[in-house]
């Protein structure tokens, strides 16, 4: 008899094919000698759109995770969204959990009429270490507004009451605000997604690949970059360039202190970054260029090293990321090696074939 484990229908639905050809990307050093690798692929997209490196398969299809937040926000400024800064960055946010994110959550509620209790996205703690130990501390319990996209999801209810759509049964894939989502998302990547799934916290989730991404967080960077410069360009007054905006000034609100998004943020001027679970990285760029980066195992310490790597072959002086661009190899409590970003890039010049994704 076969293995449960390994029937036929297990290897059907990991065939051959589903396998996406990832580059070893970062190395876990100890003492010199390499004790772990992470697999993944990425891609980096100069400020024209042209393909400037790539590693792995950045063309397989993945789920971005919450780095689709931003583009979801989007689609909800397109909406008639119109938010306190501080709170549409939260829109667009997978929160730590501190007393500012939840209150930001409760305030996008309060402001168009609705409660805790309109919300559809699952209960948890908060995310954060520290912020879910001082809130187990004091008697706390899983929540929807301690679950990390509730700023999300508050805005989701609340895009719901300004358009007079129904709060109730907002998630449904067939819900105006998830038929907008979609159709915002397949503008912003210029990809029709390859399948559709459910997020973590219930959201519709699109497969799109590591160019379309790349694409979308280009022009987000870049048209609120060309509003804060006020040089009125195409873009200036978009959707894209009030979640930008909002997210470049308030990246605390995006993540939380601490955390590896909000520093580069703060370290990198004009950019606009997202992390998403399974380690998904997303960084889009005043001038338009953007880098993308997916660990194949979801290891969350190969994402920033990756992603800096990645930064660099854009050009971008990396010295300010220097402290989240590598993580120590501890032994003993002390130091015996580091994680780093392997040489991993292909920077062959673009052609006519992949000039632009």
């Amino acid at each position: 008899m076969p293995s449960p484990v390994f029937s036929a229908a297990h290897t059907a639905a990991l065939g051959e094919a589903a396998l996406p050809h990832h580059a070893p990307l970062v190395a876990a050093v100890r003492d010199g000698l390499v004790e772990s690798v992470h697999y993944g692929s990425a891609i980096a997209l100069a400020a024209d759109g042209s393909v400037a490196a790539t590693a792995g398969d950045p063309q397989a299809p993945f789920y971005p995770r919450s780095a689709l937040k931003p583009l979801q926000a989007v689609a909800m400024v397109r909406a008639g969204l119109e938010l306190p800064a501080d709170l549409l960055a939260l829109a667009a946010a997978s929160h730590s959990g501190s007393a500012a994110h939840r209150d930001g959550a409760l305030r996008i509620l309060h402001l168009h009429g609705l409660a805790p209790a309109d919300l559809e996205n699952s209960s948890d703690l908060p995310y954060g270490t520290a912020e879910r130990e001082d809130w187990l501390r004091t008697g706390g319990r899983p929540t929807q507004i301690t679950q990390n996209c509730s700023g999300k999801h508050a805005a989701m209810a609340a895009t719901c009451v300004i358009n007079g759509w129904a709060v109730r049964g907002y998630l449904d894939p067939s819900h105006p605000l998830q038929q907008l989502v979609a159709q915002t998302v397949t503008d912003l990547t210029g990809e029709n997604p390859a399948a559709l799934s459910t997020d973590g916290c219930g959201t519709p989730l699109f497969a799109l690949t590591l160019g379309g991404m790349a694409r979308a967080f280009g022009r987000i960077a870049r048209a609120a970059s060309l509003a804060a410069t006020h040089d009125g360009g195409p873009g200036s007054g978009s959707a894209e360039a009030a979640v930008g905006l909002a997210m470049q000034q308030h990246p605390d609100m995006v993540a939380g202190e601490g955390r590896d998004v909000t520093d580069l943020m703060r370290l990198l001027p004009g950019s606009v970054a997202k992390d998403g679970f399974e380690g998904v990285q997303l960084v889009g760029l005043a001038d338009g260029g953007a880098a993308a980066v997916k660990i194949s195992d979801g290891g969350d310490r190969a994402r920033m090293p990756a992603t800096v790597r990645l930064l660099a072959a854009l050009g971008v002086d990396t010295g300010p990321l220097a402290g989240i661009a590598t993580a120590p190899v501890l032994g003993g409590g002390h130091q015996v090696g580091q994680l780093l970003a392997t040489d991993f890039l292909d920077t062959t010049p673009s052609t006519p074939d992949n000039e632009a994704l």
